[in-house]
């Protein structure tokens, strides 16, 4: 199944820090997202790691020399240079932070730095101190004001014992900075799209809550398909347990009525508003101060009705609304297009074990403002979302003709 990667060719370089051994397992991951990945090791990291890693994981030749005139990439800074959809640096010391700024190229992967016209991002590991440098400092600022992504790096533990910034990010936070650096000129760049997530919660006391059976995996699958696609992507997320998506902006809430408040502050200006989270449609009418106590064999909550964010939110932006139905799939959520006006509907059928809650793929139907129907098959989430996208473009960017 397609990911933003899927066929991409990129170029990693790995430089001699201790956080090497973190860029096998990037490399791993880039294989397992559908990217052909070519490996430039400088001496250092040979000190850290061996070639023969990154090979077994690319089934590729790993590039050490300049000079090999029996690599397939005899000549590697051109040959990998005009290849590459993207170089990553990953872990990038001081020292080649520092040639980069400069525009030395002394070794393969600087060269092929100099001699690719493909995005670069570089992604810092570096003791504490040495990153708080000045001249680290106003280097990475150079590289920035060239074009440069720089990813991280992170504060933690680092390997001298002290807790600090420069710990290199993880692989899977580096994986949506790639995607989001290869995307950053899409058909949605420029465009600000809001994406709610998860089932919200309401309070029936200090411990206990209702709530509903969403896992958040779509709605925090949309928000990285607008990323990977240009799109200012702001996620008002439910607690889901879920990471936050490198590169987008995450709005936490907890109850209906807090995410309809941000919702309606985070619309303002936006191009689209995509409703993927379990709003609940009631709450308890008042919330118990204390724990309530055990005590009676039953026990009543009187329930109000909360906002309907869909029907309050409205404006000059794309209106895309969800529906989980256990029956009438295709008669529930066409009324729900009428009643609330919506430009796009996104239903599924939550009896589907390949599309119910918690699952990483889904089975939906789309429903447009014309009531014409879409059946799509069974996609990942992710592909899903860019299925959505690719609606919410049409809309933003309707044909001429």
């Amino acid at each position: 199944m397609a990911g933003p990667l899927t066929d991409r060719h990129v170029v990693l370089g790995v430089t001699g820090s201790i956080a090497s051994f973190k860029a096998v397992d990037l490399a791993s991951k880039l294989v397992q997202a559908g990217a052909l990945v070519d490996v430039i090791m400088t001496y250092g990291a040979t000190q850290f790691v061996t070639p023969l890693a990154f090979r077994s994981i690319t089934h590729r030749e790993v590039v050490t020399d300049t000079y090999d005139v029996s690599s397939e990439f005899a000549n590697e800074h051109v040959a990998l240079a005009r290849r590459a959809d993207i170089v990553v640096i990953a872990p990038a010391t001081v020292n080649c932070i520092a040639k980069l700024a400069v525009g030395l190229a002394d070794d393969p992967l600087t060269t092929t730095v100099i001699a690719s016209s493909a995005p670069l991002l570089v992604a810092p590991a570096m003791d504490a101190d040495m990153y708080a440098h000045p001249a680290t400092q106003e280097n990475l600022e150079k590289l920035r004001q060239r074009g440069v992504t720089i990813a991280g790096p992170a504060p933690g533990r680092l390997a001298s014992g002290l807790i600090g910034m420069g710990r290199l990010l993880e692989p899977v936070d580096l994986l949506g900075h790639i995607s989001a650096t290869l995307g950053r000129t899409g058909d949605l760049a420029g465009r600000t799209i809001v994406v709610s997530a998860g089932g919200t919660q309401e309070p029936i006391d200090p411990v206990r809550v209702i709530t509903n059976h969403s896992s958040g995996k779509m709605g925090y699958a949309l928000a990285e398909a607008a990323r990977d696609r240009g799109a200012r992507a702001v996620l008002v997320t439910a607690p889901t347990g879920l990471p936050d998506p490198p590169l987008v902006e995450v709005v936490p809430v907890q109850t209906a009525e807090q995410m309809a408040d941000a919702v309606k502050r985070e619309v303002a200006g936006a191009d689209a508003l995509i409703m993927a989270a379990a709003v609940a449609d009631y709450r308890p009418a008042s919330a118990a101060d204390q724990k309530i106590k055990k005590s009676d064999d039953e026990l009543t909550i009187e329930l109000a009705k909360t906002t309907d964010i869909l029907d309050t939110a409205r404006g000059d932006f794309v209106r895309v609304g969800f529906a989980a139905e256990s029956e009438n799939l295709v008669a529930n959520a066409t009324d729900k297009v009428r009643r609330k006006s919506l430009d796009l509907i996104v239903a599924n059928d939550i009896t589907d074990a390949d599309s119910g809650f918690g699952s990483d793929t889904n089975r939906v139907v789309l429903i447009d403002r014309e009531l014409q129907v879409e059946e799509l098959p069974l996609l990942t989430k992710y592909e899903v979302g860019q299925r959505i996208l690719d609606r919410v473009r049409d809309l933003l960017s309707p044909s001429t003709t």
